[in-house]
């Protein structure tokens, strides 16, 4: 049957081999067999004949099993397959089945309901529509960031002024865009320096979530990598964002025939608009990992511009300090200063974790007196004690890169700002 199958596929003129198994009986072969004819026959447009063949309760049995429902437009049993697949196995987690199925149930936190062609040539052959961040959610700026005063100067010159003073840039045939990796430990804002960059551009931003473009079927994660950049080209100009880009980027070491090299080319020929120019588009793309990322990305005219995002400075910690204690009840004067000359080498995260355990204990604390008990310095000391700095074991890998690795000066910044702080 496997080998019937193959042959159907290759060799057999697929309406031909379509009406031959529609007809079969599935009785007596196993699992995966049934699975293969049953993907076969749902890729041709046949879902009704694909439901009789897909039997089982594997994880991936059960995903192509709601699939099939979702094109008969049974959205209940569709869900109810899919949530049995993501309980088997989490890593079936598809995105346009969690806005199909999930958000279509008003169980997603959002989102646009991504429709299944069953006729297309594969199940997954629709592609989300890239759109702006929503207009009601609050711009944010430069002014809302406290501290990396560096980093947003470096911003201003090396992205914002392209864009603000274009003619004078095309007269000197500089082009506004191209691409720009903001890299460093985790939690220190670089997902807000990309927000503030596109509302400092007067630019659309336009994030896209990572888990939009990886698929489980070939070819579909180039699709929709190709989409997302489209999309931006229509809604120039704008600001492209990819976070966590070690996804889509990852260094292709041997394996030059493997699926995420065919990406990791498609995102390159995007990234030289081959079809239609990048002017006017910005792709920001932040990672913890700079050194993971594919050399040919940071070629000229593609992400040739890198930006260190340090941990906040002493000024910065404070700022953050303040800004979480905004609206809080507070007893008295809490001396924010100390508390960051206490927060060295801690990030933006880390310092609002800090503030959230203080809140949560004077809850505590509220509850057990019956009455709004404020935060204290107490609270916000015994926080500090149970919350630890997560950027050191990040500043302890990037300076064994900044000393051995630092190719064409890449890690410059890190280098200085080791050597400034003495981590």
């Amino acid at each position: 049957m496997r080998a019937l199958l193959r042959a159907a596929g290759e060799t057999i003129d697929p309406g031909a081999a379509t009406g031959f198994l529609a007809k079969a009986d599935p009785a007596g072969l196993d699992e995966p067999t049934k699975a293969m004819v049953s993907t076969f026959l749902f890729q041709e447009g046949e879902p009704e004949s694909a439901l009789l063949w897909c039997q089982g309760e594997a994880a991936a049995t059960r995903l192509l099993r709601g699939r099939i429902y979702l094109a008969l437009d049974d959205h209940e049993r569709a869900r109810k397959n899919y949530e049995a697949a993501l309980a088997a196995d989490p890593s079936c987690r598809s995105a346009d089945l969690d806005a199909a199925l999930l958000g279509a149930l008003g169980t997603s936190t959002g989102g646009t309901v991504i429709p299944f062609s069953p006729n297309a040539r594969h199940p997954a052959a629709s592609v989300p529509e890239r759109r702006a961040e929503p207009a009601g959610r609050p711009p944010v700026s430069f002014a809302d960031i406290g501290g990396l005063d560096d980093v947003k100067a470096q911003i201003r010159r090396k992205i914002i002024l392209p864009f603000e003073k274009k003619s004078l840039f095309d007269r000197f045939r500089k082009r506004a865009g191209g691409g720009v990796l903001l890299y460093g430990p985790p939690g220190c804002g670089k997902t807000l320096l990309a927000r503030a960059t596109a509302t400092e551009c007067k630019a659309k931003f336009m994030p896209v979530e990572i888990a939009e473009v990886l698929s489980m079927w070939i070819g579909e994660s180039e699709k929709r990598l190709a989409h997302a950049f489209e999309q931006a080209r229509l809604n120039k100009p704008s600001v492209l964002f990819f976070d966590e880009i070690e996804a889509l980027a990852a260094r292709r070491r041997f394996a030059e025939g493997d699926h995420k090299s065919s990406m990791v080319s498609t995102f390159l020929n995007e990234f030289d608009g081959f079809a239609s120019a990048n002017d006017g588009v910005l792709v920001l793309a932040a990672t913890n990992v700079p050194w993971a990322i594919d050399p040919a990305f940071r070629r000229n005219g593609r992400f040739d511009r890198s930006l260190f995002v340090p941990p906040p400075d002493r000024a910065a910690r404070k700022v953050i300090f303040d800004i979480e204690l905004k609206d809080r009840p507070v007893e008295g004067d809490i001396d924010t200063g100390a508390l960051a000359e206490k927060t060295s080498g801690y990030s933006g995260a880390d310092i609002t974790s800090i503030v959230e355990t203080a809140c949560e204990l004077a809850i505590e604390d509220s509850l057990d007196r019956d009455r709004v008990t404020p935060i204290s310095a107490r609270h916000l000391r015994d926080a500090l004690q149970e919350i630890r700095p997560t950027t050191l074991e990040w500043l302890a890998q990037a300076r064994n890169y900044a000393r051995f690795a630092n190719e064409g000066g890449l890690y410059d910044d890190v280098i200085a700002f080791l050597d400034r702080f003495g981590h």
